[in-house]
């Protein structure tokens, strides 16, 4: 019923940037948080950042400073603006949308594939 389909992974080398981009599709009446998770290899999946309908952010303190969220909600999008990227930030990325939809009550967690990001040193 929704997609959430993620891009814009890769590798790169520590000190550079990325940018993620994730789209939701589908019946989708109205769409509450939006966020970003991700899981390194061995470790649990762990919050990166999430954004509320109205633009509220809210981000890992690892990611403060260096890592932007935005969303567009006409287009049901988020991104995900990675700058100054190290080594530890190597993970699979998620994109995660919490989706009320056309003709339902209450809201549902949908997410994405995952996208690798590789941060070399």
């Amino acid at each position: 019923q929704v997609q959430l389909v993620e891009s814009g992974g890769g590798l790169v080398q520590a000190g550079g940037s990325l940018r993620l981009s994730c789209a939701a599709s589908g019946s989708i009446f109205s769409i509450n948080i939006m966020g970003w998770y991700r899981q390194a290899p061995g470790k649990q999946r762990e919050l990166v950042a999430t954004i509320t309908y109205g633009g509220f952010a809210n981000y890992a303190d690892s990611v403060k400073g260096r890592f932007t969220i935005a969303r567009d909600n006409t287009k049901n999008t988020v991104s995900l603006q990675m700058n100054s990227l190290k080594p530890e930030d190597t993970a699979v990325y998620y994109c995660n949308a919490q989706v009320k939809l056309a003709y339902t009550t209450g809201w549902i967690e949908y997410w994405g594939q995952g996208t690798q990001v590789t941060v070399s040193s």
